[in-house]
């Protein structure tokens, strides 16, 4: 309990605890604990306070100092931190640690020049550090969709099942899938995602469907094919009928593609891209019904002009180097984390064709105003209802938009 505030005089009060400063050290249990007593009735302080007084630790004229490591970072530095982790798409900390090199330039392009210390802390921040600057700012996963579509066993025998570690060393070589957009529902046309993911790159190409057929994947596929910066080697696909049929055979048998296929109810067999159904479609578009054909359209331009430009270009990807059991444990190594771009440049499997026109696609785009056209390809898509899903101020307070994406945890 607080005890009533004394009469004496500042003055009197500084000479009063001066001198039992001088005498507090010297006695014993029993006497320290009575001239406690005797401060906190004579100072009207609580006993707490008076400890701290005796020890240094506070005078009449200020608070106790606090204790432990002064704050590191000035709030700039975690507002400039936050700003590129949600354009990007909020990668978790480890990929965002190698995005701020290649953001915070044209960041400060848009923004203003920061200081040379300024920079340096923004870019000296600790993997750890980052994941507590974007923990108050996460939101939470609207959770696991349900996927839709029908199964086929035709060519089954035909086409030889792959499983396993891809052993590749070039680019070129593909896993195939198909992300539903029915909102838990198979009733009734609605969009689909047809998306292929590079092994040897990571680089991902995605194509909005209406209504998932062999021939919409073909057409599909078609698009997909004048997009690719190398040429298509490998395609493995599922067992989904879209995939197993004589359209699909035609048209990769034409090219002289490699055909392999999944085990049924194998998703470890295509892991890497079934995780870019996840992070490149889910979390952009979420889990509900696109059952309007317009907004197919709208799918498209979000995916060619915005979306894939920069998670191809501007977000680092990791590959798996080393899988080992330890004590009945699975202990994983992982490569340096770097752009798909990167990798093709750095593969040495590209023409000088090839290598040129995507380094003059890669001069022409800016993070900052791709992160600005996704928001915008959005609000085309849902219309409306992306308003209010995207709202800053929403998003700031930490509630998860409700179909439109959602944010890595």
């Amino acid at each position: 309990m607080k005890q009533p505030e004394s009469v004496m005089s500042k003055r009197s009060k500084e000479e009063f605890l001066e001198w039992c400063r001088s005498r507090y050290p010297k006695r014993d249990r029993k006497g320290k604990s009575r001239m406690l007593d005797e401060i906190c009735e004579t100072l009207g302080w609580d006993r707490k306070h008076a400890i701290k007084a005796l020890n240094g630790l506070v005078s009449l004229g200020r608070q106790a100092k606090k204790r432990g490591r002064q704050p590191k970072y000035e709030p700039l530095v975690t507002e400039v931190v936050v700003a590129i982790w949600r354009l990007s798409e909020y990668p978790c900390s480890l990929h965002l640690k190698a995005i701020l090199p290649h953001w915070l330039p044209f960041w400060e392009e848009d923004h203003g020049k920061l200081e040379k210390p300024l920079r340096e802390n923004v870019l000296g921040v600790s993997i750890r550090q980052l994941d507590r600057f974007t923990a108050p700012y996460r939101l939470e996963s609207a959770g696991r969709g349900r996927r839709t579509g029908r199964r086929s066993h035709r060519l089954k025998e035909q086409v030889p099942v792959r499983c396993g570690p891809w052993e590749v060393a070039e680019p070129g070589w593909m896993e195939a899938d198909t992300v539903s957009h029915g909102g838990g529902s198979s009733r009734g046309d609605f969009a689909h995602t047809l998306t292929l993911t590079d092994i040897h790159s990571g680089w991902t190409v995605l194509h909005g469907i209406w209504c998932l057929s062999a021939g919409g994947v073909v057409r599909g596929l078609d698009l997909v094919e004048e997009d690719l910066p190398f040429a298509l080697k490998g395609f493995d696909s599922d067992n989904g009928s879209e995939f197993l049929n004589e359209v699909l055979e035609a048209w990769l048998t034409g090219r002289k593609v490699h055909w392999t296929r999944s085990r049924p109810y194998k998703k470890n067999d295509q892991a890497h891209v079934e995780q870019k159904n996840f992070t490149h479609v889910r979390q952009l578009l979420g889990y509900g019904r696109i059952g309007e054909i317009e907004q197919v359209e709208a799918m498209n331009r979000l995916y060619r002009e915005a979306w894939m430009p920069l998670r191809n270009h501007f977000i680092p990807v990791m590959k798996l180097v080393e899988k080992t059991r330890v004590e009945g444990r699975w202990k994983k190594r992982y490569d340096q984390a770097a752009t798909p771009y990167e990798r093709l440049m750095k593969s040495g499997k590209l023409s000088s064709e090839q290598c040129g026109a995507l380094q003059e696609e890669h001069k022409r785009l800016n993070p900052l105003h791709l992160a600005e056209a996704i928001e915008r390809g959005l609000r085309e898509v849902f219309g409306e209802q992306a308003d209010e899903e995207l709202d800053p101020a929403v998003l700031k307070a930490g509630e998860p938009p409700a179909a439109s994406r959602t944010a890595a945890a």
